[in-house]
Formats: C-alpha cells, sequence, structure tokens
C-alpha cells in the first residue's frame, strides 16, 4: 500500500512538471540569465509563445529584415531581437547598433520544400542566437530535431541533409553545415571584437509588416523602447535591395551585395585585411575596392588573373572568380557556403561588365 502510494504521488509531481514546463513556455516574459549557463533547449529561454515552429514573439522580441543579407546556400531566414526591458539599444550610423547587455539576436534558418510555393511548408534547420553577456557577444548553434519542434544546443556544430525544389522546378539535395562555435568567430571577428553582422542602420532601414502594419523598422524599434538617438529615418542611410533595380543602381546593389556578403572579412581590420580589400559600402576608394588592383595574398584562388576587379571584363576579375567557385581551396566567402548563388554572381558579373575598360590600362 505504501508503494502504490508513494508510485501515486510520483506520478502526480511528474504530472506536475509537466504542467509546469508547458506554462513556462506560454510564460510572456523572455527566460535568460546572462551569467548562467546557456539552456540545452532553445524552448526553454521562451523567446516565443505557443508552438516553438510558429515563431510567435514574445514581450520584448520583435522580428526584422535587411535590405540585403547573407546568402546560405540559399537558406531564408526569420530574424528577431530582444532587448531586456528598461534597456535600449544605441544608434549608431556608421556601425552595428550598439546593444546592451541582456540582448539577443535570434536567427532561425530554413528551407521552403517548394520555393515555388512557400504554403506548402518548411523544413527548419537551425537557429543562431547571439547573446550579449558582460565581456561581450556569446554565438550559440542550436539545431532543430526531426519533429521540428525544438531545437538543441549543438556547441560542435553538425550537419543535416535537406532537399528542395527551386524556383525553377529543379529538385536540390544539400548536406547543410551548422558551423561550430568558433567558427563563427571567422565571420564575426573585427579586430579583438566579436561583432554581429547584420543589424547595421544601412540594412535596418526599411519598412517592415509587423502585426499592427506596415513601419520603418528603426521608427518601430524607438516607438518599442529598445532603441534609442533615433531622429528623422528618411535621412539615414539606406542599403538598396541587391535584387531589386527599383532601389539602386548596378553599381550600388552589387556594393550592397559584397557589403553584406563580404565585407565582415575584407575590411581594415577584418580577417581579410591581408588581400587589401575592403569591401564596405561606404568604401568610395575603388582601388581599396579592387579595381584594376593586383592581388596581394590569393594563393592559388586568383585563378591566374591580375585583377581583383578588371573593369569590363568579369571573365578576367578573381573576385567573380571566387564567387563563382565551390572548391574550398579558392572559394569566397570560405564559410557559410557550398552552393554558387547563381543570382548573386549575376548582378557581379553585369556590374563588372558595365565598368569602363579603360581604367585598367
Amino acid at each position: 500500500m505504501h508503494a502504490k502510494k508513494l508510485s501515486y504521488y510520483t506520478g502526480i509531481a511528474i504530472l506536475a512538471m509537466v504542467v509546469f514546463s508547458r506554462c513556462n513556455r506560454m510564460n510572456s516574459m523572455v527566460n535568460l540569465d546572462i551569467s548562467a549557463k546557456p539552456f540545452e533547449y532553445l524552448s526553454d529561454y521562451n523567446f516565443f509563445t505557443g508552438e516553438l515552429g510558429n515563431f510567435i514573439p514574445n514581450k520584448q522580441v520583435i522580428p526584422y529584415d535587411l535590405n540585403s543579407s547573407l546568402f546560405s546556400d540559399y537558406a531564408e531566414k526569420l530574424r528577431f531581437v530582444y532587448v531586456p526591458e528598461g534597456k535600449k539599444a544605441l544608434y549608431n550610423d556608421t556601425a552595428v547598433i550598439d546593444f546592451p547587455v541582456g540582448s539577443c539576436l535570434i536567427k532561425t534558418f530554413y528551407y521552403p520544400y517548394d520555393f515555388r510555393d512557400k504554403a506548402k511548408g518548411r523544413k527548419l534547420m537551425e537557429t543562431r542566437v547571439l547573446v550579449r553577456r558582460e565581456k561581450g557577444w556569446d554565438a550559440l548553434p542550436y539545431i532543430w530535431n526531426d519533429e521540428q519542434t525544438d531545437a538543441r544546443l549543438e556547441l560542435t556544430g553538425g550537419s543535416k541533409k535537406v532537399s528542395w525544389i527551386n524556383e525553377k522546378g529543379v529538385t536540390v539535395d544539400l548536406n547543410y553545415s551548422i558551423p561550430n562555435k568558433n567558427l563563427c568567430n571567422n565571420c564575426h571577428v573585427v579586430g579583438d571584437v566579436f561583432s554581429p553582422i547584420g543589424p547595421k542602420v544601412r540594412n535596418l532601414n526599411k519598412d517592415f509588416v509587423y502585426a499592427e502594419g506596415t513601419e520603418n523598422q528603426l521608427e518601430h524599434w524607438a516607438k518599442a523602447g529598445i532603441l534609442s538617438g533615433l531622429n528623422c529615418p528618411s535621412t539615414k542611410p539606406r542599403n538598396p535591395v541587391w535584387n531589386n533595380p527599383a532601389t539602386g543602381s548596378l553599381q550600388d546593389r552589387a556594393k550592397a551585395y559584397l557589403d553584406i556578403n563580404c565585407a565582415h572579412c575584407h575590411n581594415p581590420k577584418g580577417r581579410g585585411n591581408t588581400s587589401g580589400l575592403d569591401l564596405r559600402y561606404e568604401n568610395m576608394d575603388m582601388n581599396s575596392y579592387g579595381m584594376c588592383k593586383s592581388p596581394i595574398a590569393a594563393g592559388r584562388g586568383a585563378g591566374d588573373m591580375l585583377y581583383d576587379i578588371h573593369a569590363g571584363h568579369p571573365e578576367r576579375s578573381i573576385l567573380l572568380y571566387r564567387l563563382m567557385s565551390t572548391d574550398p581551396g579558392e572559394m569566397m566567402p570560405e564559410i557559410g557556403r557550398h552552393l554558387q548563388h547563381t543570382e548573386g554572381v549575376a548582378l557581379i558579373r553585369d556590374w563588372i561588365a558595365s565598368l569602363n575598360e579603360s581604367s585598367c590600362r
């Protein structure tokens, strides 16, 4: 009888723990202690309410998007920012917005099963969480389970097979790679400081369709009380959308593409500074941008070509050659892709072809 009572109470205790766990996930507050170890599961942070895969943001969690985003083997992304209540990010005109301690950037990579009809569903691959701790940013990779119910912390990274039908109706198979925690440094460390890549004013200055309606993202952040120092978003810098001609000239769109895909390394303080290239959007010095510039440290990635960008001749330009390559010893970016970005390559090819050939004579 005593054993039966003990079993009964044990069952009640387990049931209570399950109910508590579920209620906790429905809690309207994000669950984050920056001094504690990271959670094993993404759901434990309470970034989202209800079913995790629906990505319904919790209090203080705001969705956002970029004018032009990094190519990641055609994966699409859902982005969210969390700033603790009572704190604000600081507007920065020329660099990544300065986020306060306790902030998080949450980015989920996924593939629609059919890019021609995205209502058919999607495959969630990974969620990368950047946590702003006292000593700086901490990168945490979470890999989604096959049931698509949660994502688990995997500091060593991993890989997952995925298939999708592209916009031309062709099935693409890929062994998708999730970088380990240390590989994140390759792209995110500028100088000696780990920094996010996307959330610059140039990339964020755009309209976003929120549940409440459409609004400029910077303005929305300011009204939500998570951004200080903003005035008149219409006068602030804005990158064009690389694949939308209505947003900028061919050159401006090409520069926007190279800025988000390459400039985190190819800048005076980046890991690619030995190349002598500065591919930041704001760089106006076309020589350091690669125009008629001989390579410094390209190795076999130079492809026996003379210039990083040979004006009027994309077929003779090292920059395009490396964007086209899928050889790990030649391709750029070095990590984050296995496939050639056909549309991005076409943009850079058209831009180089449009340049005045006489500037390289």
